[in-house]
């Protein structure tokens, strides 16, 4: 799994030194992070010592070619997982609130699609100013998480909240915000001079399921597969780069969000089925999870233990619903419904089998008794009703592509893109 990525905004004003022991922090806890300093915060801290700490490029000036050169500064704000102010000062808040970009900083904070964390610091009396409430709350009421100043004894000799929350408070909520972080902001169109074939799904919706679903049984066992999400994550990523909008419902498993995906992690079967009805209507649904056909018809409340006795405890078990087949029948059915298959005999007989019993329009079908589940490649078999196409074996991200190339094709035909 990859380390989360911090961009950390270091405003102007006294608190400014500590954001180098944030930065230490977040460092020994394995985040990534790079710094951008206003000019006010270069005043009280240098790019040196915050360069020397991140073991990364601090950011400084907009105009800097060299820099545009390098890393433009829409990517800087779009590559990290979390944007953090600290510390925020009253004239950041402001800018932030109305939406003001005439700085590295505020052009970052009003280009990103990732969500913000700001810590304040500033006198007791800017704190309290009735403008800064309006900034606060229309900051909180955009999706901004404001944290709240600490109070005690100011630099300036005033006391009161303002000051800016210990290094360790603020790690704390960089912890919380990244494991409440929702999906990212979806981007929408192409540049005009992109060439029609350089994005094949733009315009197109995807909707992709991938991993396991854990099935509870009591509080630390569930019932499983042993399904990766490899597969599923590859073709994600394949369809973000061919131009989809592409929505992602991930069981549980331990892989990096592709870039431009937006994602939805769920658990079992039935949250799966639920995010994938809410996720319709979708050009095309590519349903690769690997969706455990039975849970536990009661889950206890406590973790069975044994008795002594050798008894072995009952386990009855209820069936899921099968997602594929209620969104063949669902009146929102996608132009192209697409199934998976992992199958240890009679891969094309089975995949033939399911293909007609669920509804959908292709089967892909791979055999797993020799290759299990979490391996790089994948031989696979597209079976549909008119024939089959078996593909040698080849990396998973290369089916993904290849597949890609085929939904496409195929999507012109069922759904061509409408044009004004």
């Amino acid at each position: 799994m990859t380390a989360p990525r911090i961009l950390l905004i270091i405003g102007g004003g006294i608190a400014a030194y500590k954001a180098i022991e944030l930065v230490r922090l977040l460092r020994k806890s394995g985040y990534v992070v790079r710094c951008v300093l206003t000019r006010a915060g270069e005043q009280f801290v240098t790019p040196l010592t915050l360069a020397a700490l991140s073991e990364n490029k601090v950011y400084t000036n907009l105009f800097d070619l060299k820099d545009e050169v390098e890393m433009g500064h829409i990517q800087l704000s779009r590559e990290a997982d979390l944007v953090v102010v600290a510390p925020a000062t009253a004239d950041l808040l402001a800018k932030m609130a109305a939406g003001i970009a005439d700085d590295m900083a505020t052009t970052l904070l009003l280009a990103t699609d990732k969500p913000v964390l700001a810590a304040p610091a500033m006198n007791v009396r800017m704190w309290l100013h009735p403008a800064t409430r309006r900034n606060v709350a229309t900051l909180r009421g955009d999706g901004v998480t404001v944290m709240e100043p600490d109070e005690g004894e100011m630099a300036c000799g005033e006391y009161g909240p303002g000051r800016l929350p210990e290094p360790a408070a603020i790690k704390g909520a960089i912890d919380k915000a990244l494991k409440e972080a929702p999906p990212p902001i979806p981007l929408t169109g192409q540049p005009d001079f992109a060439p029609a074939n350089h994005r094949p799904l733009f315009g197109r919706r995807i909707l992709i399921t991938a991993g396991p679903t854990h099935e509870p049984i009591d509080p630390v066992r569930y019932i499983a597969n042993r399904s990766s999400g490899k597969q599923g994550f590859a073709i994600a990523a394949a369809a973000a780069e061919a131009g989809a909008e592409v929505l992602l419902i991930a069981g549980p498993v331990e892989l990096p969000t592709p870039p431009g995906v937006i994602r939805i992690d769920v658990e079992t079967a039935r949250e799966m089925a639920a995010e994938v009805e809410a996720g319709l209507p979708v050009d095309a649904a590519i349903m690769v999870a690997a969706v455990a056909d039975w849970r536990a018809a009661d889950t206890a409340t406590q973790k069975i233990k044994k008795d002594g006795s050798g008894a072995v405890p009952p386990l009855a078990l209820a069936e899921n619903p099968d997602i594929l087949a209620s969104v063949a029948k669902s009146a929102q059915r996608p132009p192209l419904l697409i199934g998976f298959a992992a199958e240890t005999n009679d891969v094309i007989a089975h995949a033939e089998a399911k293909l007609a019993r669920k509804g959908c329009d292709w089967i892909v079908a791979n055999d797993v008794s020799a290759d299990p589940m979490g391996g790089e490649t994948n031989r696979v078999h597209i079976v549909s009703k008119g024939g089959v196409d078996s593909w040698d074996r080849l990396p998973k991200a290369a089916v993904a592509r290849k597949l890609m190339e085929k939904i496409a094709d195929e999507l012109e035909v069922r759904s061509p893109v409408q044009t004004d």
